[in-house]
């Protein structure tokens, strides 16, 4: 049996979990992770700068200065917000997609590392940029941008699609980070299985994370939310965890690879 047939095996067979376990394991976790929490967002901070800088910055120059004499004028925002050519839009959705892949390559390294404490092997912070280089570089960028894709389908086709797609997706990230070795199209397909097997509960832990983030973004004026943000992955990695498992001393590192596509 292949790593690809064995995973979807474990998925089909996985046991039912547990939300109050889950939840009280992922604030056991958060407790040994959360530094290297708050290093994973400050680098996607500094990726993101530089390109929200560039769309945004001239439109904010120009509301500014228009706030300054009092006469603000629309259409002039307008223009530097949208630019003046279908290009510019063109440039700046591509600049999205591939911010968005990006960050998914840290998220995923940030999975890498979340696995080394939780195990308690020796880790970096350098594994938040292991899948930003070498050869997982290519295969993650095009997964993620695959990924920021079906997203978009799902916001045009209605919202609940979106509610739908952003657990598969989750588990995507996770599923590429933990078994980069697999191909694309085994990836997609675990992330579906996965996904589609504990939506409900991925869903229900997701939010109530959530809501407990942006609980404290308001008590702390904003400030908390870089702290405990990170948090919101750990459900899904523990899902991971108690289904998938990672066996680093059985058959599932002895079988060959998938062909990548």
């Amino acid at each position: 049996m292949n790593k690809f047939n064995l995973i979807q095996e474990r998925i089909k067979n996985a046991k039912q979990l547990d939300f109050g376990a889950i939840f009280n394991d992922a604030i056991q976790l958060y407790k040994k992770v959360w530094v290297q929490g708050l290093i994973m967002y400050l680098i996607v901070i500094l990726i993101t700068i530089p390109i929200v800088a560039m769309f945004y910055g001239p439109m904010y120059v120009e509301l500014f200065n228009q706030m300054q004499t009092g006469n603000i004028d629309q259409e002039e925002i307008n223009s530097f917000m949208y630019g003046n050519s279908p290009m510019f839009m063109f440039g700046y959705y591509l600049a999205m997609f591939a911010v968005g892949a990006i960050t998914s390559l840290v998220y995923a390294g940030f999975y890498r590392l979340v696995k080394k404490i939780d195990n308690d092997e020796p880790y970096s912070t350098s594994d938040l940029f292991y899948f930003l280089s070498g050869k997982y570089f290519g295969k993650g960028f095009l997964l993620m941008l695959l990924t920021s894709i079906i997203s978009m389908a799902a916001v045009l086709l209605c919202l609940f699609p979106v509610f739908y797609v952003i657990v598969p997706i989750a588990f995507m990230v996770i599923i590429f980070a933990l078994n980069p070795e697999l191909s694309i199209s085994d990836i997609l397909s675990l992330g579906f299985s996965l996904g589609n097997k504990k939506w409900g509960l991925t869903f229900a832990l997701g939010l109530v994370s959530y809501i407990c983030i942006f609980t404290l973004a308001i008590i702390t004026c904003g400030i908390g939310i870089l702290f405990i943000s990170c948090f919101v992955f750990l459900p899904v990695y523990l899902i991971y965890k108690e289904v998938i498992g990672f066996d680093e001393n059985d058959e599932i590192n002895k079988i060959g690879q998938h062909q990548e596509i």
